[in-house]
Protein backbone atom coordinates (compact mmCIF):
# COMPACT_ATOMS: atom_id res chain seq x y z
CA UNK A 1 0.00 0.00 0.00
CA UNK A 2 0.98 3.64 -0.36
CA UNK A 3 3.09 4.61 2.66
CA UNK A 4 5.02 7.60 1.33
CA UNK A 5 3.74 10.99 2.57
CA UNK A 6 5.64 13.02 -0.04
CA UNK A 7 2.91 12.65 -2.67
CA UNK A 8 -0.80 13.10 -2.12
CA UNK A 9 -3.64 12.43 -4.56
CA UNK A 10 -5.67 15.34 -5.77
CA UNK A 11 -8.74 16.12 -3.70
CA UNK A 12 -10.20 18.06 -6.61
CA UNK A 13 -12.01 17.02 -9.75
CA UNK A 14 -10.81 17.39 -12.39
CA UNK A 15 -7.33 16.35 -11.31
CA UNK A 16 -4.91 19.18 -12.25
CA UNK A 17 -2.25 16.57 -13.02
CA UNK A 18 -4.14 15.67 -16.21
CA UNK A 19 -3.50 18.32 -18.86
CA UNK A 20 -4.93 18.68 -22.35
CA UNK A 21 -2.26 19.88 -24.77
CA UNK A 22 -4.85 19.87 -27.54
CA UNK A 23 -8.67 20.06 -27.33
CA UNK A 24 -8.90 16.58 -28.88
CA UNK A 25 -7.58 15.07 -25.64
CA UNK A 26 -10.71 16.05 -23.72
CA UNK A 27 -12.68 13.11 -25.08
CA UNK A 28 -10.22 10.76 -23.37
CA UNK A 29 -10.16 12.57 -20.03
CA UNK A 30 -12.73 11.50 -17.45
CA UNK A 31 -13.19 14.60 -15.25
CA UNK A 32 -14.22 12.49 -12.25
CA UNK A 33 -11.15 10.28 -12.40
CA UNK A 34 -7.90 11.15 -10.61
CA UNK A 35 -4.41 9.70 -10.54
CA UNK A 36 -4.12 7.05 -7.81
CA UNK A 37 -0.94 5.63 -6.33
CA UNK A 38 -1.40 1.91 -5.78
CA UNK A 39 2.05 1.10 -4.39
CA UNK A 40 5.30 2.76 -3.39
CA UNK A 41 8.60 0.99 -2.78
CA UNK A 42 10.19 -0.21 -6.01
CA UNK A 43 13.68 0.76 -7.12
CA UNK A 44 12.88 0.86 -10.85
CA UNK A 45 9.38 -0.18 -11.88
CA UNK A 46 8.90 -1.53 -15.40
CA UNK A 47 7.10 -3.97 -17.68
CA UNK A 48 3.46 -4.00 -16.45
CA UNK A 49 0.94 -6.52 -17.82
CA UNK A 50 -2.72 -6.92 -16.91
CA UNK A 51 -4.15 -10.38 -16.15
CA UNK A 52 -7.90 -10.01 -16.51
CA UNK A 53 -8.69 -13.59 -15.57
CA UNK A 54 -6.84 -13.15 -12.27
CA UNK A 55 -7.86 -9.50 -11.78
CA UNK A 56 -4.31 -8.43 -11.08
CA UNK A 57 -1.40 -6.51 -12.53
CA UNK A 58 2.16 -7.79 -12.71
CA UNK A 59 5.09 -5.42 -13.01
CA UNK A 60 8.87 -5.62 -12.71
CA UNK A 61 11.13 -4.18 -10.05
CA UNK A 62 14.29 -4.82 -12.01
CA UNK A 63 17.09 -3.94 -9.53
CA UNK A 64 15.31 -5.83 -6.74
CA UNK A 65 15.15 -8.90 -9.01
CA UNK A 66 11.44 -9.45 -8.57
CA UNK A 67 8.09 -9.23 -10.29
CA UNK A 68 5.30 -7.82 -8.13
CA UNK A 69 1.57 -8.50 -8.25
CA UNK A 70 -1.12 -5.94 -7.40
CA UNK A 71 -4.51 -7.50 -6.61
CA UNK A 72 -7.51 -5.52 -7.88
CA UNK A 73 -9.91 -6.89 -5.25
CA UNK A 74 -7.82 -6.28 -2.14
CA UNK A 75 -5.17 -3.79 -3.24
CA UNK A 76 -2.54 -6.08 -1.76
CA UNK A 77 0.94 -6.23 -3.31
CA UNK A 78 3.09 -9.32 -3.10
CA UNK A 79 6.02 -10.88 -4.92
CA UNK A 80 4.82 -12.94 -7.89
CA UNK A 81 8.28 -14.10 -8.96
CA UNK A 82 11.49 -13.70 -6.94
CA UNK A 83 14.16 -14.02 -8.14
CA UNK A 84 12.94 -12.97 -11.56
CA UNK A 85 16.22 -13.03 -13.50
CA UNK A 86 15.91 -9.23 -13.47
CA UNK A 87 12.84 -9.44 -15.68
CA UNK A 88 11.84 -6.31 -17.58
CA UNK A 89 9.04 -6.24 -20.17
CA UNK A 90 5.97 -8.51 -20.06
CA UNK A 91 3.03 -9.30 -22.30
CA UNK A 92 0.58 -12.15 -22.93
CA UNK A 93 0.32 -14.31 -26.00
CA UNK A 94 -2.89 -15.24 -27.82
CA UNK A 95 -3.40 -18.20 -25.47
CA UNK A 96 -3.10 -16.02 -22.38
CA UNK A 97 0.37 -17.22 -21.40
CA UNK A 98 2.78 -14.67 -19.92
CA UNK A 99 5.84 -13.70 -21.95
CA UNK A 100 8.77 -12.09 -20.12
CA UNK A 101 12.07 -10.46 -21.09
CA UNK A 102 14.92 -11.34 -18.73
CA UNK A 103 18.05 -9.23 -18.31
CA UNK A 104 19.96 -11.76 -16.22
CA UNK A 105 18.89 -14.75 -18.29
CA UNK A 106 19.46 -12.75 -21.50
CA UNK A 107 16.39 -14.41 -22.95
CA UNK A 108 12.66 -14.24 -23.66
CA UNK A 109 10.60 -16.86 -21.85
CA UNK A 110 7.01 -18.09 -21.70
CA UNK A 111 5.22 -19.31 -18.57
CA UNK A 112 3.15 -22.39 -19.38
CA UNK A 113 -0.15 -23.30 -17.73
CA UNK A 114 1.51 -26.07 -15.70
CA UNK A 115 4.18 -23.74 -14.32
CA UNK A 116 6.95 -24.78 -16.69
CA UNK A 117 9.13 -22.12 -18.32
CA UNK A 118 9.78 -22.33 -22.05
CA UNK A 119 12.70 -20.43 -23.57
CA UNK A 120 11.43 -18.54 -26.61
CA UNK A 121 14.77 -16.96 -27.57
CA UNK A 122 18.21 -16.69 -25.99
CA UNK A 123 20.53 -16.39 -28.98
CA UNK A 124 20.73 -15.32 -32.59
CA UNK A 125 23.05 -16.91 -35.14
CA UNK A 126 24.97 -18.66 -32.37
CA UNK A 127 25.54 -15.57 -30.22
CA UNK A 128 23.81 -14.76 -26.95
CA UNK A 129 21.22 -12.02 -26.85
CA UNK A 130 22.12 -8.84 -24.98
CA UNK A 131 19.27 -8.23 -22.50
CA UNK A 132 15.77 -8.39 -24.02
CA UNK A 133 13.89 -5.30 -22.94
CA UNK A 134 10.29 -5.12 -24.18
CA UNK A 135 8.02 -7.50 -26.05
CA UNK A 136 4.73 -7.59 -27.99
CA UNK A 137 2.76 -10.42 -29.58
CA UNK A 138 1.06 -9.99 -32.95
CA UNK A 139 -2.30 -11.56 -33.82
CA UNK A 140 -0.54 -14.27 -35.88
CA UNK A 141 1.20 -15.46 -32.70
CA UNK A 142 4.62 -14.05 -33.60
CA UNK A 143 6.66 -12.51 -30.78
CA UNK A 144 8.56 -9.25 -31.41
CA UNK A 145 11.14 -7.93 -28.94
CA UNK A 146 13.91 -5.36 -28.54
CA UNK A 147 17.41 -6.27 -27.36
CA UNK A 148 19.52 -3.35 -26.09
CA UNK A 149 22.44 -4.06 -23.72
CA UNK A 150 21.13 -2.19 -20.66
CA UNK A 151 21.00 -5.30 -18.47
CA UNK A 152 24.63 -6.29 -19.16
CA UNK A 153 26.27 -2.88 -18.70
CA UNK A 154 26.68 -3.37 -14.95
CA UNK A 155 25.41 -5.22 -11.89
CA UNK A 156 22.34 -3.09 -11.09
CA UNK A 157 19.81 -4.50 -13.58
CA UNK A 158 21.58 -7.78 -14.31
CA UNK A 159 25.24 -8.78 -14.59
CA UNK A 160 28.06 -7.22 -16.59
CA UNK A 161 28.96 -8.98 -19.81
CA UNK A 162 30.49 -8.05 -23.14
CA UNK A 163 27.76 -7.80 -25.80
CA UNK A 164 27.93 -10.49 -28.45
CA UNK A 165 25.34 -8.89 -30.73
CA UNK A 166 24.80 -5.30 -31.92
CA UNK A 167 22.79 -2.95 -29.70
CA UNK A 168 20.63 -2.01 -32.67
CA UNK A 169 18.52 -5.13 -33.27
CA UNK A 170 14.83 -5.95 -33.04
CA UNK A 171 13.78 -9.60 -33.42
CA UNK A 172 10.73 -11.58 -34.46
CA UNK A 173 10.03 -15.15 -33.35
CA UNK A 174 7.66 -17.02 -35.63
CA UNK A 175 4.60 -18.25 -33.78
CA UNK A 176 4.53 -21.60 -35.58
CA UNK A 177 8.12 -22.59 -36.25
CA UNK A 178 9.82 -20.70 -33.40
CA UNK A 179 12.41 -19.39 -35.87
CA UNK A 180 14.05 -16.13 -34.83
CA UNK A 181 14.80 -13.40 -37.36
CA UNK A 182 16.27 -9.91 -37.06
CA UNK A 183 13.67 -7.49 -38.44
CA UNK A 184 15.56 -4.25 -37.77
CA UNK A 185 19.29 -3.64 -37.29
CA UNK A 186 19.43 0.14 -37.59
CA UNK A 187 18.01 1.38 -34.26
CA UNK A 188 20.31 2.94 -31.69
CA UNK A 189 19.37 0.93 -28.56
CA UNK A 190 15.74 -0.03 -29.32
CA UNK A 191 13.47 0.03 -26.29
CA UNK A 192 9.66 0.10 -26.05
CA UNK A 193 7.58 -1.12 -28.98
CA UNK A 194 3.91 -1.46 -29.90
CA UNK A 195 1.73 -2.15 -32.93
CA UNK A 196 -0.92 0.18 -34.29
CA UNK A 197 -4.49 -1.12 -33.80
CA UNK A 198 -4.56 -2.71 -37.27
CA UNK A 199 -0.96 -3.97 -36.90
CA UNK A 200 0.10 -2.21 -40.08
CA UNK A 201 2.68 -0.09 -38.20
CA UNK A 202 5.23 -1.02 -35.55
CA UNK A 203 6.39 1.85 -33.35
CA UNK A 204 9.79 1.54 -31.62
CA UNK A 205 11.59 3.87 -29.22
CA UNK A 206 15.17 4.68 -30.25
CA UNK A 207 16.52 5.33 -26.79
CA UNK A 208 20.07 6.47 -27.47
CA UNK A 209 19.50 8.87 -30.32
CA UNK A 210 20.15 12.49 -29.43
CA UNK A 211 17.46 13.51 -28.80
CA UNK A 212 15.41 10.36 -28.54
CA UNK A 213 12.97 9.42 -31.28
CA UNK A 214 9.96 7.20 -31.65
CA UNK A 215 10.30 5.45 -35.00
CA UNK A 216 7.61 3.93 -37.19
CA UNK A 217 7.93 1.01 -39.62
CA UNK A 218 5.40 -0.43 -42.01
CA UNK A 219 4.71 -4.10 -41.22
CA UNK A 220 4.96 -6.27 -44.32
CA UNK A 221 4.17 -9.77 -43.09
CA UNK A 222 7.24 -10.88 -41.18
CA UNK A 223 9.32 -7.88 -42.26
CA UNK A 224 9.58 -4.18 -41.50
CA UNK A 225 9.88 -1.52 -44.18
CA UNK A 226 9.96 2.25 -44.59
CA UNK A 227 11.70 3.42 -41.43
CA UNK A 228 10.74 6.95 -40.46
CA UNK A 229 10.78 9.23 -37.44
CA UNK A 230 7.25 9.33 -36.08
CA UNK A 231 7.95 11.57 -33.07
CA UNK A 232 11.09 13.70 -32.81
CA UNK A 233 11.56 14.40 -29.12
CA UNK A 234 12.83 17.66 -27.73
CA UNK A 235 16.03 17.67 -25.63
CA UNK A 236 15.34 16.16 -22.23
CA UNK A 237 12.28 14.22 -23.35
CA UNK A 238 12.86 10.51 -22.78
CA UNK A 239 10.16 8.11 -24.00
CA UNK A 240 10.49 4.56 -22.75
CA UNK A 241 7.67 2.02 -22.84
CA UNK A 242 4.26 2.81 -24.31
CA UNK A 243 0.89 1.37 -25.35
CA UNK A 244 -1.60 2.17 -28.08
CA UNK A 245 -5.36 2.63 -27.64
CA UNK A 246 -8.15 1.68 -30.04
CA UNK A 247 -8.06 5.13 -31.66
CA UNK A 248 -4.36 4.78 -32.45
CA UNK A 249 -3.11 7.17 -29.76
CA UNK A 250 0.27 6.42 -28.16
CA UNK A 251 0.37 6.64 -24.36
CA UNK A 252 4.08 6.96 -23.60
CA UNK A 253 6.12 6.72 -20.43
CA UNK A 254 7.86 10.09 -20.24
CA UNK A 255 10.48 12.08 -18.34
CA UNK A 256 13.00 12.67 -17.02
CA UNK A 257 12.90 16.02 -15.29
CA UNK A 258 10.28 17.98 -13.36
CA UNK A 259 7.48 19.06 -15.65
CA UNK A 260 8.09 16.17 -18.03
CA UNK A 261 7.74 13.16 -15.71
CA UNK A 262 4.60 11.15 -16.34
CA UNK A 263 2.78 10.02 -19.46
CA UNK A 264 2.69 11.94 -22.75
CA UNK A 265 -0.13 11.14 -25.18
CA UNK A 266 0.24 11.47 -28.96
CA UNK A 267 -2.41 11.03 -31.62
CA UNK A 268 -2.03 8.86 -34.70
CA UNK A 269 -0.40 11.73 -36.57
CA UNK A 270 2.33 12.08 -33.94
CA UNK A 271 1.02 15.31 -32.38
CA UNK A 272 1.08 15.66 -28.58
CA UNK A 273 -2.45 15.97 -27.24
CA UNK A 274 -2.23 15.30 -23.50
CA UNK A 275 0.00 14.79 -20.48
CA UNK A 276 -0.47 13.03 -17.15
CA UNK A 277 1.92 14.56 -14.63
CA UNK A 278 3.48 12.21 -12.09
CA UNK A 279 6.02 12.90 -9.35
CA UNK A 280 8.38 10.31 -10.85
CA UNK A 281 9.66 9.23 -14.23
CA UNK A 282 7.22 6.75 -15.79
CA UNK A 283 9.02 3.88 -17.50
CA UNK A 284 6.17 1.82 -18.92
CA UNK A 285 2.44 1.31 -18.77
CA UNK A 286 -0.44 -1.01 -19.57
CA UNK A 287 -4.18 -0.81 -20.04
CA UNK A 288 -6.23 -3.07 -17.79
CA UNK A 289 -9.37 -3.47 -15.75
CA UNK A 290 -12.51 -5.21 -16.95
CA UNK A 291 -12.95 -2.81 -19.87
CA UNK A 292 -9.24 -2.12 -20.54
CA UNK A 293 -9.91 1.52 -19.68
CA UNK A 294 -7.68 1.76 -16.62
CA UNK A 295 -4.17 2.98 -17.32
CA UNK A 296 -1.54 1.43 -15.07
CA UNK A 297 1.70 3.44 -14.96
CA UNK A 298 4.90 1.82 -13.69
CA UNK A 299 7.07 4.68 -12.45
CA UNK A 300 10.48 4.61 -10.82
CA UNK A 301 9.38 3.93 -7.24
CA UNK A 302 5.60 3.69 -7.55
CA UNK A 303 2.68 2.17 -9.41
CA UNK A 304 -0.01 4.64 -10.45
CA UNK A 305 -3.37 4.25 -12.18
CA UNK A 306 -5.96 6.41 -13.92
CA UNK A 307 -9.30 5.61 -15.53
CA UNK A 308 -9.51 7.04 -19.05
CA UNK A 309 -12.22 7.28 -21.70
CA UNK A 310 -10.64 4.88 -24.16
CA UNK A 311 -9.50 1.27 -24.26
CA UNK A 312 -6.12 -0.29 -24.87
CA UNK A 313 -5.53 -2.56 -27.84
Amino acid sequence: MDNDPRWQPSLRYPDPAIVALDPSFRKYHLPLSAVERLHHGTRWGEGPVWLGDARCLLWSDIPNNRVLKWDEETGAVAAWRKPSNNANGHTRDRQGRIIACEHLGRRVVRFEYDGAITVIADSYEGRRLNSPNDVVVKSDGSIWFTDPPFGILGFYEGERHTPELPSTNVYRVDGDSGEIACVADDIDHPNGLAFSPDESILYIVESRSEPRNILAYDVDGAKLRNRRTFIACAPGETPDGFRVDLDGNLWCGWGMMPGLDGVRVFNGAGAPIGHIHLPERCANLAFGGRHRNRLFMAAAQSLFSLYVNTQGC
